[in-house]
């Protein structure tokens, strides 16, 4: 099966994935199972897909990227998460948060953050969530409190991509207490990871996306230069919610690539294994189980890549946004599920490639906004 077509893919993102597809087949695909199993992080496809272009290029080309457009990573997207989420991640994480500055930091911001990262020369990363708080982007309490020309951040942030292994981070802190506008109270900063006070720790080993690592930080009178300050103070909040547009079409792709395994897994089993007789998928109602899989697949993608273009233009963009990240994240949760079904049995057994996906795709529900929230943003910005 080729769920993942390029016949829905804008023309100039074809190449892009037929490259992330080539890639995904020789480095992902075969050390998936291993690097889940062994919960490591995987240092040498991070290299490898720094070779091969495939990290970090959404970084504009002025800063040593490719400078991938969003229907690009989209592409990229598909095929990584089909291949492994854990690793898919990993790739993806590099340069996490970088956006934000080279969208709105200073050009001196840009030559000494992003362009290492671009050259594979480092990595970043983007700490928002909290132990306490996760979704309630006015409600984070990391302080960030200004000192002459430094800034002083206390406080904590949990679920940190490379919180240990990036060589600087975005960190997202409170630099006000305005009631009368939550909005306007929070900062961006860039944070190197071997600032006096800064101290992370590796998250304890989780269920799904093995591959991939999150920190738990905490800042004890961390001071960073005020230049370190992302755009203007007290923006944080705005700046974060038009990242999170963006990065809220990649989940949509995580889903994607999720679902297009689980399918692709169900669909092979139920015509290899007999039952009574005959192979599984001779069963009326198995059949139109996999139809219902395949229905829901494609209004996914369909609406995946309609948000993506919006997206793209900045229409309605946040609607759009929440709309295809809750979809596509949903529908890799429900035919993760039926496809565990129709394995029956051998589907808990650790070896089975559809019991990785059934635990990866129960993540991308929660992170960029778990989708509870996503659905309170659809409704108020309906057009």
């Amino acid at each position: 099966m080729d769920l993942l077509d390029e016949r829905i893919v804008p023309d100039h993102a074809r190449e892009i994935k037929t490259e992330a597809r080539e890639f995904a087949r020789e480095h992902i695909e075969p050390n998936a199972q291993e690097y889940f199993q062994a919960g490591e992080y995987p240092e040498e496809i991070l290299e490898a897909g720094r070779d091969a272009g495939l990290v970090a290029q959404d970084i504009p080309e002025k800063w040593g990227g490719r400078g991938l457009d969003l229907a690009q990573l989209l592409a990229l997207t598909e095929e990584f998460y089909r291949a492994d989420a854990g690793i898919a991640l990993t790739l993806q994480l590099a340069s996490f948060g970088c956006e934000i500055t080279y969208e709105h930091g200073t050009d001196e911001q840009c030559e000494e953050y992003i362009r290492p990262v671009a050259d594979g020369e480092q990595r970043s990363g983007l700490a928002v969530s909290e132990p306490e708080t996760g979704s309630d982007l006015a409600g984070m309490q990391t302080r960030a409190e200004r000192d002459g020309d430094e800034y002083v951040i206390n406080g904590e942030k949990y679920w940190v991509g490379n919180g240990v292994e990036a060589d600087w981070i975005t960190v997202y802190a409170r630099t006000g207490d305005d009631e009368d506008n939550p909005y306007g109270n929070h900062s961006l900063f860039i944070v190197p990871t071997d600032t006096d006070g800064y101290d992370a720790e590796h998250i304890p080993e989780k269920m799904a996306m093995r591959a991939s690592k999150q920190a738990h930080i905490e800042f004890d009178d961390c001071r960073v230069p005020a230049d370190n300050l992302i755009g203007a103070e007290g923006a944080g909040f705005m700046l974060l919610a038009d990242f999170f547009n963006h990065g809220r079409i990649a989940v949509a792709g995580h889903g994607l690539g999720l679902a297009a395994a689980a399918i692709e897994e169900a669909w092979e089993f139920t015509h290899d294994r007999e039952e009574f007789g005959r192979t599984i998928s001779d069963f009326q109602s198995v059949q139109h189980g996999l139809a219902d899989m395949l229905l829901e697949f494609e209004s996914a993608r369909t609406l995946t890549w309609r948000a993506c273009e919006n997206v793209a233009n900045r229409d309605d963009a946040g609607y759009w946004a929440a709309m295809a990240k809750t979809k596509a994240t949903e529908t890799a949760v429900d035919v993760a599920e039926q496809a565990m079904q129709f394995h029956g049995g051998r589907s808990i057994l650790d070896e089975r490639r559809i019991a990785r996906v059934y635990r990866d795709a129960r993540v991308p529900v929660i992170y960029e906004g778990a989708n509870e929230i996503q659905r309170n943003l659809i409704y108020r910005q309906a057009p």
